[in-house]
């Protein structure tokens, strides 16, 4: 049977992908946290070399995460990026956006249904544009001031104590302020993202009939620590009132995974519409800060990426997933980069007859090397393109000399916040998307690895792939 007759398509009717500006957030990140615990001095040096909202949105790497420029323009683009802004830069993007810290601060209190946030009255008041965001609980100023002394977490904009975060129980730690703190940032980030991409769609929330959240937070208590269904709570945030919902984990790898079963559900006629969604990683935020203190550079981790993806039927000439592609890593192949690259690119490509210079781009583990080079972590695209690369060679496919060429044409540098799940392939969904609709591309194959031993369950790494293509090939 041919190609297109065995081919099973699921189509991506849109994609929203949101950063987060919380530069006052990055103290309560898991490594700031304990370093500056462990030394104070650190705390200042880090408020000292905080972005402003008007230089992250400019920071070239997240113009192309909202879709303002292209991932292929930034190797044209002079650095350092933190330096060399992107005159005129917008907040809003073709499939995404950049949203200030102090709206940040309102959704989060417009999410929280167990008075877990205060905001200072005054500082509220002095919103533009107060919003329907319900009745967020304010207090005055002496109020917040101790709330806080008596153990909450302080919020900051700036250097104006403007809100509190309480812990709901004494002894829970996974009911600590700082662990609900990372949990209510998830659910807020990921719903934003679902909203807006339902409003960029002109799509009734009520029409999605299944949520999957691939986001990193494993919510519960002290009975049950990684519950979950973040997916249900975001649900309802959004208005999806005929939607339920469940979690998918698998670290870096979760959105692949979430979207292969999202696709599996509708494609079995279980659902008609899933959104697969992911909130922001709180605990990642300032991961490097400081080897960017130590460098002299800004504090590049300042944001909680989010994303939202809408599948449905496919459609005549339109972006879709092939379920045919679908790849996992199995458990006897072995870590090794070699053995990633075979399972997950090269034997599903020959289950559709094609050879890896058969795809046009490749979307892989797009971390920013602004942000990963200078604390040693490598370029870590450009690794996993040279692997890629060297298996071309090792086929046949291409001669050595032309390896630069293939991850030149075929990859691109990486422009994700370290968020672990975000750059993980999926951050490229939107751009495959609209080069898919303008006929620029026949092909993307998105790639995600996770680190399973991470969670001292397994020495295991793991791995999900899948590719994108126009319903008309």
């Amino acid at each position: 049977m041919s190609e297109l007759t065995t081919a099973v398509r699921v189509g991506i009717e849109g994609v929203f992908y949101s950063l987060a500006h919380v530069p006052d957030l990055v103290r309560y990140g898991s490594k700031p946290l304990r370093e500056i615990r462990a030394n104070p001095a650190l705390g200042n040096e880090l408020k000292q070399k905080l972005r402003d909202f008007g230089a992250a949105v400019a920071y070239p790497p997240h113009q192309a995460y909202i879709g303002n420029i292209a991932p292929e323009r930034l190797s044209d683009l002079p650095k350092p990026w933190y330096e060399k802004l992107i005159e005129g830069a917008t907040s809003e993007g073709r499939f995404g956006d950049v949203v200030e810290q102090n709206r940040f601060y309102i959704l989060l209190a417009a999410a929280d249904q167990f008075d877990l946030v205060s905001l200072e009255n005054g500082w509220f008041r002095d919103q533009d544009g107060q919003p329907s965001v319900g009745a967020p609980k304010l207090r005055s100023t002496t109020e917040i001031h101790a709330l806080c002394e008596k153990g909450a977490l302080p919020l900051y904009s700036g250097e104006r104590l403007i809100g509190a975060f309480e812990a709901a129980h004494a002894e829970d730690a996974s009911l600590a302020a700082d662990v609900l703190l990372e949990n209510l940032a998830a659910k807020v980030t990921a719903a934003h993202s679902l909203r807006s991409v339902c409003k960029r769609l002109d799509l009734d929330p009520t029409d999605i009939d299944f949520v999957i959240s691939c986001s990193e937070e494993a919510v519960g208590d002290r009975y049950n620590r990684g519950g979950g269904n973040l997916a249900k709570a975001i649900a309802e945030q959004v208005g999806c009132v005929r939607a339920s919902g469940c979690d998918v984990k698998a670290f870096c790898a979760g959105p692949m995974y979430a979207m292969v079963q999202g696709a599996s559900l509708v494609q079995s006629g279980v659902a008609k519409k899933v959104a697969v969604v992911a909130g922001g990683s709180l605990a990642k935020l300032g991961m490097k800060f400081e080897s960017h203190l130590k460098k002299n550079m800004p504090v590049l981790e300042d944001v909680l990426g989010s994303f939202a993806v809408i599948l449905s039927a496919a459609k005549p000439g339109e972006p879709c997933m092939r379920l045919d592609s679908a790849a996992f890593h199995p458990v006897g192949a072995g870590a090794s980069p070699q053995a990633m690259a075979e399972n997950l690119a090269e034997k599903p490509l020959a289950k559709l007859g094609m050879k890896l210079t058969d795809v046009d781009r490749y979307g892989v583990e797009l971390h920013n090397p602004e942000i990963t080079v200078p604390s040693g972590s490598g370029d870590v695209p450009r690794t996993n393109y040279l692997t890629l690369a060297a298996l071309a060679v090792m086929r046949g496919q291409i001669s050595k000399a032309n390896m630069e060429d293939f991850v030149r044409t075929r990859g691109m540098l990486g422009y994700a916040p370290t968020q672990g799940h975000i750059p993980s392939a999926i951050v490229y969904l939107g751009h495959a998307v609209e080069r898919l609709r303008a006929k620029q591309i026949r092909h993307a194959l998105l790639i995600a690895k996770g680190s399973l031993f991470l969670g001292r369950m397994t020495q295991l790494s793991d791995g999900c792939s899948f590719l994108v293509d126009r319903n008309d090939l």
